[in-house]
């Protein structure tokens, strides 16, 4: 049996299975993360709570926005049982949208939960969201929601600029089953992903698919734990941003390639075209598995990280020489972490992150990348 301290009462509580006694590490003060944005040279951890897959955007009031994989508001386990895996029997993972806004991504006010599974379209609802996003549709003037889990997925918009309800559902049961589900607009027209990696484009009314989906893999493949080779980018997280004229098609893996086994990483890869072919897979991040990659509002990219582990998070020291292959490990606190990345090109586009952590793969890596 193990213990940790927790942040409000600073009691011990039980912590099942996650071993040794720890205290969960503080937000840092303001001043430091006012450098760290300016520095743009470490990994910032900007908001305490139980939270996984957190997503930021800057919406059109200039504010930062934040959601993710939470638990309901008031959930007694996240203090009690705070690094919560949010797997299994045990998980806390609620069947609300939490959102923050943030002027400065340090002083974050809670919005409440301005969509929950009784907003849905399904008949039987069920009880859980698991990886929102919102977008902004300047085109609609109205923000645009998607969640899953698969079964119960739901893509619904605000009826005006506010993110709140009353929320219509466009496709309703034209969705299907959607596994991390995401938006991106690219000159003028909506393209969803999901699973990984799916993508289809999306009506203008968004009522419907106009074309078939089709997959986007990466070229080439890798070898999988069974000795198979692997084509897909990762298993879940997929996500798209734009370069220049590049197309960068985002995934999630864990670094063995195997479930719950090394760190949670984020990958990459290119195309001219937004269906592909794409180009070889690449290393964007460790520890950056379900994040988001986003721009602050001086056009810098930073992306999202979280606690995601078998075990209570690692120090930082010598990590980049340290095999974690023997269970799911992570140097992130339970929180929302951002860190820095360029993202540039120089003929192909390369994203790095710039915190020496988070840089380069580890020991337990599957793929061989190039230095």
């Amino acid at each position: 049996m193990s213990f940790i301290k927790t942040l409000t009462a600073l009691a011990l509580v039980t912590l099942p299975g996650l071993g040794e006694i720890q205290e969960l590490r503080k937000v840092m003060p303001r001043e430091a993360i006012e450098a760290g944005l300016e520095a743009r040279d470490r990994a910032l951890f900007i908001k305490e709570g139980w939270i996984r897959d957190p997503y930021i955007t800057l919406g059109p009031d200039d504010f930062y926005y934040l959601t993710g994989t939470t638990p309901n508001p008031g959930e007694e386990r996240e203090k009690t049982d705070p690094l919560n895996i949010g797997l299994g029997n045990d998980s806390i993972v609620g069947g609300t949208v939490q959102v923050w806004k943030s002027k400065d991504l340090i002083d974050w006010e809670s919005l409440g939960t301005p969509f929950t599974m009784k907003d849905s379209w399904h008949q039987d609802p069920g009880d859980l969201v698991w990886a929102p996003e919102i977008h902004w549709m300047p085109d609609r003037q109205c923000w645009a929601l998607v969640h899953c889990p698969e079964a119960k997925a739901n893509f619904a918009l605000t009826s005006g600029a506010g993110l709140s309800g009353p929320w219509t559902h466009p496709m309703k049961n034209r969705l299907g089953r959607k596994h991390d589900p995401s938006l991106f607009l690219d000159d003028g027209r909506w393209w969803m992903l999901w699973s990984n990696t799916m993508l289809a484009p999306l009506s203008a009314d968004l009522s419907r698919f106009t074309a078939k989906p089709v997959r986007i893999d990466p070229a080439g493949t890798r070898p999988g734990a069974d000795g198979k080779p692997i084509s897909r980018i990762g298993h879940e997280g997929a996500t798209m941003i734009k370069v220049g004229d590049r197309y960068v098609h985002l995934g999630t893996a864990w670094s063995t390639d195997r479930m719950r086994k090394g760190s949670y990483n984020l990958y990459y890869c290119t195309s001219r075209n937004i269906t592909g072919p794409y180009g070889p897979r690449k290393f964007a991040g460790r520890f950056l598995g379900h994040g988001t990659p986003f721009q602050t509002r001086d056009g810098k990219w930073w992306c999202t990280a979280f606690f995601n582990a078998n075990a209570p998070p690692l120090e930082r020291k010598d990590i980049e020489s340290r095999d974690l292959s023997r269970t799911a490990q992570t140097i992130n606190p339970r929180g929302t972490t951002i860190v820095p990345l360029e993202v540039g090109s120089d003929g192909e586009v390369f994203i790095r992150a710039l915190d020496p952590a988070y840089a380069t793969p580890g020991p337990d890596e599957n793929q061989k990348f190039q230095p």
